[in-house]
C-alpha cells in the first residue's frame, strides 16, 4: 500500500490537497510517535545515543505540530479579517 500520496496531501482518487497545517500536524504526530519508540528501544538496550536520538525526534515532532497549529490559527485570522472587510 503506497501512503506517499496521502502523506503529500494528495488523495489517491485525485481529490483536493490537504491543508499544510493539517499535514504539519500529522507529520509531527508521526515523528513524535517514532521518537517515542526509538527512545524506548534505546532505554531497553541501554543505548544512550539511540535514546537521545528518540528524544530529539520526539521534540522535533512536537515543534512541527505546533507549526501546524500556528498555521491553522493564522488561516482563521485571515478568514476573520476577510469577513470584517465585507461588512
Amino acid at each position: 500500500m503506497n501512503l506517499k500520496p496521502a502523506i503529500q496531501g494528495v488523495a489517491e482518487d485525485g481529490g483536493e490537497q490537504m491543508k499544510t497545517s493539517t499535514e504539519d500536524k500529522m507529520k509531527g504526530g508521526l515523528h513524535e510517535a517514532k521518537g517515542t519508540i526509538v527512545e524506548e528501544i534505546g532505554k531497553i538496550t541501554k543505548n544512550r545515543d539511540m535514546k537521545d536520538e528518540g528524544k530529539t525526534e520526539k521534540k522535533a515532532g512536537k515543534v512541527q505540530q505546533r507549526i501546524g497549529e500556528a498555521k491553522e490559527g493564522i488561516a482563521e485570522m485571515k478568514g476573520d479579517f476577510k469577513e470584517l472587510k465585507k461588512k
